[in-house]
């Protein structure tokens, strides 16, 4: 048989799958993948619900329907000032990472070059070497994850199309600032580029961090591609709705490759959406301070226990460092024995950066807090244990050698 396609044959099971299935496999609490334990809100399931039985089932338009767009525009306008014309330039898609490959693929011709933040989410490498884009990447580095300017300014050039941009980051909980987005902005004007602003956890931020978008930047509108998500500011992540706000002639070029893709998103989960994104500011401000609350119970813990626990300002995610633990055996085997050893699983962060890469930090393990308190302080009491449980497991594997 004739292989089949090289790059997708030499993708490895996700690190995400690998600790879900053995967090399945010693009953630990699972706080690895980023998602609720909860539902979201009542209201929007009920609009969900209603809106299968009122005989509108059949493909909805393309771009989304007229009443999700609408919602979309008022929701830029109302946070960040950002006026939006729904019929020309906002486009649903299924989920915000469809709304990121389509727009790179919006963008991106074969051999421009696309600049990416590590450490970054897994799919932005994979999808830029499936267009056969060549990429650019700048490190940030821990505690603050601060822009390093000189770097970032030295990775743009002549072919440089676009760069990637997740804020507030995943995994590294980053808010990028007023003064740092300026300066993307200025690299971006200087060599005519474009930016793919990936923004789903926009409503996530802790004060005093506050999300800016890019596009509300002097100059960045005509050049910037928005992308949110009611997977994460309504905490549906299995509904699947993303939403991608750009210039209109932009958004037709994302809308034909969303028509490649998946061609349209369920219509009733669009109706709901859309009631969602029409609710009060006061929604939004009391998820951000509950998603506050639970990081703050995670990261005392996390301290108690013995980590070290860097800054968070917004996502669902709080980074942890396992030296002052006293564990030499890099990030993915302390997250393979906390999950055996301790019950609590989690992602070691040097998955979130180009396997190819040098000196690659294996001293960092991500913690998602986007679980019931209950939950988390189940895990904080396991872990208080953490340090003496990691020396039996090393203790057992070697007598096992």
């Amino acid at each position: 048989m004739k292989p089949a396609n090289t790059m997708l044959s030499g993708l490895p099971t996700t690190i995400f799958s690998v600790m879900s299935a053995l967090a399945a496999r010693h009953d630990a609490i699972n706080l690895g993948q980023g998602f609720p334990d909860t539902e979201g809100p009542a209201d929007m399931v009920e609009a969900a619900a209603g809106a299968l039985r009122d005989g509108r089932n059949q493909y909805p338009p393309l771009a989304g329907l007229p009443e999700l767009r609408t919602a979309v525009a008022r929701s830029n306008a109302r946070f960040y000032g950002i006026e939006v014309d729904p019929a020309r330039e906002v486009v649903v898609t299924c989920g915000a990472t469809e709304a990121i490959t389509a727009s790179l693929m919006a963008l991106v011709n074969r051999g421009d070059e696309v600049v990416v933040f590590e450490p970054l989410y897994d799919t932005y490498l994979p999808v830029l070497e499936m267009l056969g884009a060549t990429v650019r990447t700048v490190r940030l580095a821990p505690p603050r994850w601060d822009l390093p300017r000189a770097e970032l300014a030295a990775a743009f050039g002549p072919r440089t199309k676009a760069i990637l941009l997740n804020t507030p980051m995943n995994p590294t909980g980053k808010v990028f600032t007023a003064a740092e987005l300026a300066f993307i902005a200025s690299l971006l004007a200087q060599y005519d580029a474009y930016a793919v602003c990936d923004e789903v956890y926009e409503h996530l931020t802790f004060s005093p961090a506050r999300h800016l978008p890019l596009m509300a930047l002097p100059g960045m509108r005509g050049r910037t591609i928005r992308i949110g998500s009611a997977g994460k500011s309504f905490s549906m992540t299995g509904w699947k709705v993303g939403y991608v706000t750009a210039p209109a002639p932009l958004a037709d070029l994302v809308a034909k490759a969303h028509q490649l893709l998946t061609f349209t998103v369920a219509p009733n989960l669009q109706r709901a959406v859309a009631v969602g994104l029409e609710k009060d500011t006061a929604y939004f401000t009391e998820l951000a301070e509950g998603m506050r609350a639970r990081c703050q119970q995670l990261g005392d813990g996390l301290r108690q226990a013995g980590f070290g626990v860097l800054p968070c300002d917004g996502s669902y995610f709080i980074i942890a460092d396992i030296t002052p633990l006293g564990f030499t055996g890099g990030d993915v085997a302390f997250c393979e024995q906390m999950t055996a050893h301790a019950g609590v699983a989690a992602i070691p962060v040097s998955a979130f950066y180009d396997s190819r890469g040098v000196t690659i930090p294996d001293c960092y393990v991500r913690f998602a807090f986007c679980k019931q308190p209950g939950v988390i302080a189940a895990a904080v009491t396991r872990l208080q244990a953490v340090r003496e449980r990691l020396h039996v497991g090393k203790i057992v594997e070697t007598q096992k050698g």
